[in-house]
């Protein structure tokens, strides 16, 4: 990454406004239908995912997720707060069978809640979330050991290593806190 040493920014018609610590040249923006579809990237049956944005340094990931009915992850705790819109279909965590979550749902999670997330086997359709993790989750297996630990650096491996290996080229998610789109430059 280049650094960029700050300018004095107008408006169009030439006044001056405050000095910003970072000016920014152009948008960072991705188009969620130009991004593949990772199936199981995670080891997961039923669980596939399109990186938006991976950083890495600031520990925050954001993602689409595509999730089959029936489909579901370890009981697991996040380092950090979670936050899951779900644009399409129901998922649940079986620690509150009573609060589905559906297609408009807005989830906040705080830091340290434990929880284990599934898909209903009666879906009739897949659920689609858009989610944004800030720190690790750290799964557990069924007896209490543990399982894993997915992260932003996680997700970032194993998409450029899925990507290369299919042959994909470099997948265009937004690259660290705000440095860059991945392979457009």
């Amino acid at each position: 990454m280049t650094a960029r040493l700050p300018t004095q920014l107008t408006t169009t018609t030439g006044a001056p406004l405050p000095l910003p610590a970072m000016p920014q040249d152009r948008l960072l923006t991705v188009n969620i239908e130009q991004i593949p579809l990772f199936k199981e990237i995670l080891g997961v049956p039923g669980i596939h995912i399109k990186p938006l944005r991976l950083d890495a340094e600031r520990g925050e990931w954001v993602f689409m997720a595509v999730c089959a009915p029936g489909c579901a992850l370890p009981l697991h705790y996040h380092t950090g707060p979670a936050q899951v819109y779900t644009l399409s279909g129901r998922w649940c965590y079986r620690e509150y069978p009573d609060q589905p979550q559906t297609a408009g749902s807005y989830l906040y999670e705080p830091v340290g809640s434990v929880h284990t997330f599934y898909c209903p086997e009666d879906n009739t359709e897949d659920t689609v979330v858009i989610a944004w993790l800030e720190g690790a989750q750290v799964s557990f297996s069924d007896d209490g050991t543990f399982h894993s630990v997915t992260d932003a650096v996680l997700i970032q491996h194993l998409t450029e290593s899925l990507a290369a290996a299919r042959g994909f080229g470099r997948v265009g998610y937004i690259r660290g806190h705000g440095a860059e789109v991945n392979g457009s430059r």
